[in-house]
């Protein structure tokens, strides 16, 4: 088995969350060959009017990486809280969130109309983080050389973190970081009142899915077409039939062919075939 196989067979046996993560890493190693490109026609700039001709980079933004720092910390991030995710949601919430945060995220940047572009995922993650933590508060995580912190706490962090990087170098990054928070938030109260306002992206999802899905094949089916079985008529039948034909001759000889009935005619005609 080669490196390619390897490759296939981890991706096909891992979770959502790892899957996320392999993407993000291939998009990455392509980015190191295609960076024009990608920036030019995946990063999302922070200008309606090429938002109007390049729609799609409202969502492709999130699964490219600027170098790889960035790439690792995201990541590494993502894989332990969105494994810890998986033990309270759905796989397909977790796309939901991700992807949502992702889409959030683009639109609070587009708001403030910042120079340069937008990439990497970190406003789908906060989506994720922030909903799991709305959801489950007081889950303890423990750290090393720090021990039990709730998940409520490092939420607000990661927030205070994203409000104070506003005025700095990264502005539109932070509000980014800011509006998959709010989406991640709303997200999940919005379940906890059974309103799924992601399901949407589930059902897209799906169709897309089922477009590259084979239909399976119906099965021949033989078709056996009925013979004609002729069969011999019982001596019975035969006698009647003949006594019916003589009666219809007799009418014949007595008053004309023109006297027979319609029903006559036909029979004496079938009979003449026979």
């Amino acid at each position: 088995m080669n490196i390619i196989d390897d490759i296939k067979n981890a991706f096909k046996t891992a979770n959502i969350v790892e899957k996320i993560i392999y993407i993000n890493v291939g998009l990455f190693l392509i980015t190191l060959f295609t960076k024009p490109f990608v920036t030019n026609w995946l990063a999302l700039k922070g200008n309606l009017d090429v938002l109007i001709t390049q729609p799609w980079t409202l969502l492709t933004y999130g699964f490219f990486h600027g170098n790889f720092i960035h790439l690792f910390f995201n990541l590494v991030f993502l894989y332990y809280i969105g494994n810890l995710f998986l033990s309270f949601f759905t796989k397909k919430q977790f796309l939901n969130y991700f992807i949502l945060g992702i889409l959030a995220g683009g639109i609070a940047y587009l708001l403030i109309k910042p120079m340069g572009v937008l990439v990497g995922a970190s406003a789908g993650i906060m989506a994720v983080l922030i909903g799991l933590a709305t959801k489950i508060p007081n889950y303890e995580l423990r750290l090393n050389l720090i021990g039990g912190v709730k998940l409520w706490v490092i939420a607000l962090i990661y927030i205070l973190i994203s409000f104070a990087g506003m005025d700095g170098e990264n502005s539109g990054g932070n509000i980014a970081h800011l509006g998959g928070a709010l989406i991640g938030f709303i997200y999940t109260k919005q379940l906890q009142k059974g309103l799924d306002i992601g399901k949407f992206i589930e059902n897209i999802i799906d169709w897309i899915s089922n477009l590259f899905k084979s239909k399976p094949r119906q099965p021949m089916r033989t078709v056996y077409k009925k013979k004609n079985i002729n069969r011999t008529p019982t001596r019975k039948e035969t006698t009647s039939k003949q006594k019916q034909i003589d009666t219809i001759l007799e009418k014949i000889s007595k008053s004309g062919y023109e006297s027979l009935s319609k029903e006559e005619k036909d029979f004496l005609f079938k009979a003449g075939k026979n």
